[in-house]
């Protein structure tokens, strides 16, 4: 609105997030929004220190940070196959000890705890690591790692769980991975509208983001395409919302958030 000051967003450089951001800084809106580009963790940690008003966030965050209202509408979801949140091992299943985890998506990392307690019925060690599969696969039996690096390999010779995959298996929902979160006294209603066209306008010109991306991240451009248009939701709707409630009744009880409160939409 006129007058009114730059929404200040955190981002992320992940390709599953680019449809979300790229119409932020090119659609019509752009005017609005100030954009900063981290890791996830980070962009929830920026919300909680009300040092941003927007972001896209884990979205187990919305759990642990007061005062978040969602915008409706709008997620990086899957419906099966994510192919960039993997489980991969050197051994068996069954044999796996220690697992070293990529704790840059605190969503990941949870989902990864109830996959193994209530899915795969095994407790190994979970151990924080940077996201270097190499050193993870030295030093642990198997690595959880997530984003553009989970993308760019066939990973020959290893045991690879994609855990969307893994998760609709268990419970036959869509996985919510982030969403747009706003934190309450800068959740306007007019603030919708602007995300939800900002995201119709990123779409509409997905060739340009392919383009980008593949600059950004050296992978095909066909790759690419497959991965934004197949395997990311960007919906936010009725199965994706059953999904992230179930997530978050079933972390409540494996202790990762100390309650469960409802969702509270932005409008």
């Amino acid at each position: 609105m006129k007058g009114q000051a730059p929404l200040r967003v955190a981002a992320v450089r992940y390709l599953n997030s680019a449809p979300l951001v790229w119409g932020l800084e090119h659609g019509r809106h752009r005017e609005r929004f100030q954009v900063e580009y981290t890791v996830p963790s980070r962009c929830a940690d920026l919300l909680r220190a009300s040092e941003a008003d927007a972001g896209i966030i884990p979205s187990i965050e919305y759990q642990r940070i007061r005062n978040l209202k969602i915008v409706p509408g709008l997620s990086i979801s899957s419906c099966g196959p994510v192919r960039s949140v993997l489980l991969i091992s050197r051994c068996p299943l069954q044999a796996i000890q220690s697992i070293a985890v990529d704790t840059a998506s605190r969503t990941s990392a949870c989902l990864l705890e109830i996959l193994l307690d209530r899915h795969f019925h095994i407790l190994p060690l979970l151990v924080p690591h940077d996201p270097d599969l190499k050193r993870m696969l030295r030093e642990r039996d198997a690595a959880l790692i997530i984003g553009d690096p989970a993308l760019a390999s066939d990973f020959p010779g290893l045991q690879v769980w994609d855990m969307a995959t893994e998760w609709r298996k268990m419970t036959g929902l869509p996985f919510v991975f982030a969403f747009w979160a706003l934190r309450a006294e800068a959740a306007t209603p007019d603030w919708v509208p602007a995300f939800q066209q900002s995201t119709v306008y990123a779409l509409a010109h997905l060739n340009e983001i392919i383009e980008q991306e593949t600059r950004r991240t050296g992978l095909t451009p066909e790759l690419i395409r497959s991965y934004l248009t197949e395997n990311i939701d960007f919906s936010l709707g009725e199965e994706n919302l059953k999904g992230l409630r179930l997530f978050y009744s079933l972390a409540e009880q494996l202790g990762l958030t100390p309650a469960t409160k409802p969702l509270e939409f932005v409008g």
